[in-house]
């Protein structure tokens, strides 16, 4: 710090009645201050010092190397996002402008089980990259168990379990802040739960949290519930859902036993909270229609038991039962390709055009035939419309439901994405705040900012307080809202006008400004 701010720190401490009269580098004037606690808003001005909030009230009379009028503005921590996939487009986008530019001043990496390892080594690239957001970094169970497993589907035994766990806390030691699942997923897929939980154990000496893509989101939502919170007991470790989600027509509603077991286990003193991204389709590989028995040992004993006329029929009925009860929504036509490497034409199509264009009428059998050709080929990312909107709004106004995106972050023009990567966050201030009244302005910050870093283990950052980072988002209530549609995802959210991290401004005017303040936030384990 410059010896002329902590000058300006003591007079604060000393005179705390002549606040007004300090100089400041930065002073954000006149705006409605939502702090992130959930408390009702005030009118106040925010004074900034390096990297740190000094001063929250009536700073009319100080002055400042930058003052930002921000009357009519909301001024509100900035926004902490607990589940991303940004470690895809950080190394292309280091000033990650689909993220800043809704107001997320901090990401996090390393969620469904899939992370760096080691972690210090990710961090000293990061670090050497210098990006414009805070970033940290879950360590995948998926991972760990492919490093000393692989894709099998297999108990650990007694060696490779302990290696795991060493694993485990090197990753805490080296600053993760917990550790994540990806049980959809191989080789989450294959691991008991009693691994889970062993693993947990470690995560939890070092503080950290158990995050969890659960094994399913349709038809054993409930089950895959149950799951979590038992690890939650017997780890003693506190659990998230997330992404938390109602996949397929038939399971619509399961939203309501889901959140009654949430709040059973917490009135139980569990500590379980969720988060949710506001859309009613996900994304992920095309691999999803694929079986989890049919991937098992990797890649190329997948493609054989494709090309078996043996195992070939019995993977395509099982991509059949997907696609209609389960992410394919009941119509080959829900099913869009996202992103494909190899074939850049697919991208935007859905399996239903695809199928046609292959002459064949787009029945889910022949959609099929399509998915089982595109995994042979090189695989794709697809997005499957298929989620309940109304279990969307119910997650959402539940009160421990923070809200994460669980995007990558997009390279401006590449691909069909998920508009999320775009939108997440300016979605839910605009969409679900002022034009539906799902949930007040408040709550909505606070399910951005403070629930968020409090669960991380964030310290000093997700409320506008005095001594905190000034990590901040200024934006128009009545104007921000995300432009970003499946159609055309390529589109910045709007309303976003300042976006400060630590302390320095990323967003001004609405325009990323090309600094990279970001810091990397270490978990709670971290030995230095």
């Amino acid at each position: 710090m410059k010896p002329a701010h902590i000058l300006a720190l003591l007079g604060l401490l000393v005179c705390g009645n002549t606040i007004a009269q300090q100089t400041y580098d930065t002073i954000i004037l006149g705006g409605r201050i939502i702090d992130g606690s959930g408390n009702p808003w005030y009118e106040a001005d925010v004074g900034i010092v390096d990297e740190h909030i000094i001063s929250i009230g009536d700073l009319s009379g100080a002055s400042a190397t930058t003052v930002i009028d921000a009357t009519g503005l909301v001024v509100a921590p900035g926004f902490i996002d607990p589940h991303t996939h940004a470690i895809r487009g950080i190394f292309d986008v280091p000033t990650a402008e689909s993220s800043l530019l809704q107001g997320v001043t901090t990401l996090t990496e390393g969620n469904d089980g899939s992370s760096p390892f080691p972690i210090d080594e990710h961090y000293q690239k990061i670090a050497e990259l210098q990006i414009s957001p805070n970033w940290a970094v879950f360590v995948g169970q998926g991972t760990i168990r492919s490093i000393v497993i692989g894709s099998e589907d297999r108990d650990a035994t007694a060696t490779e379990l302990q290696r795991m766990k060493d694993m485990v806390a090197e990753a805490m030691q080296q600053g993760a802040l917990g550790i994540s699942t990806g049980l959809f997923y191989v080789p989450g897929s294959f691991t008991p739960t009693s691994e889970i939980i062993e693993l947990s154990k470690v995560a939890a000496e070092y503080n950290g949290i158990y995050i969890s893509h659960m094994r399913e989101e349709a038809a054993q939502l409930i089950t895959s519930v149950e799951e979590t919170i038992q690890i939650g007991i017997e780890a003693n470790i506190p659990v998230q859902m997330t992404h938390h989600k109602v996949i397929g027509k038939e399971n619509y509603g399961a939203s309501i036993e889901s959140l009654r077991l949430v709040d059973e286990a917490r009135a139980r003193g569990i500590d379980v909270t969720i988060d949710q991204y506001p859309y009613t389709a996900s994304q992920t590989g095309i691999t999803a229609l694929i079986p989890q028995w049919a991937q098992e040992g990797g890649r190329e004993r997948m493609l054989e038991r494709l090309d078996s006329p043996e195992t070939r029929g019995t993977v395509k009925t099982a991509i059949v039962n997907k696609i209609l009860y389960d992410r394919g929504g009941g119509d080959p036509k829900n099913v869009f390709i996202s992103r494909n490497s190899w074939d850049r034409s697919m991208e935007g199509k859905n399996l239903a055009e695809l199928t046609e264009e292959r002459g064949m009428p787009p029945t889910p059998e022949n959609a099929a035939e399509v998915v089982m050709d595109i995994v042979k080929n090189g695989g794709a990312t697809a997005v499957y419309h298929a989620i309940g909107p109304e279990d969307v709004d119910r997650i959402m106004r539940h009160p421990a439901t923070a809200i994460g995106s669980d995007g990558p972050l997009s390279v401006f023009g590449v691909g069909a994405p998920h508009p999320r990567q775009y939108g997440t966050f300016a979605r839910v201030l605009g969409h679900f705040v002022r034009e539906r009244g799902v949930i007040t302005l408040e709550d909505a910050v606070r399910k951005m900012s403070s629930m968020s870093a409090q669960r991380l283990g964030i310290r000093d950052r997700g409320l506008l307080a005095e001594n905190y980072f000034a990590d901040i988002a200024v934006f128009d209530a009545d104007e921000i809202i995300d432009m970003a549609t499946f159609e055309n995802p390529h589109q910045y959210a709007v309303g976003m006008k300042y976006v400060l991290v630590n302390g320095e401004l990323v967003v001004e005017n609405g325009q990323h400004t090309g600094r990279r303040p970001g810091k990397i936030l270490y978990g709670p384990g971290w030995q230095k």
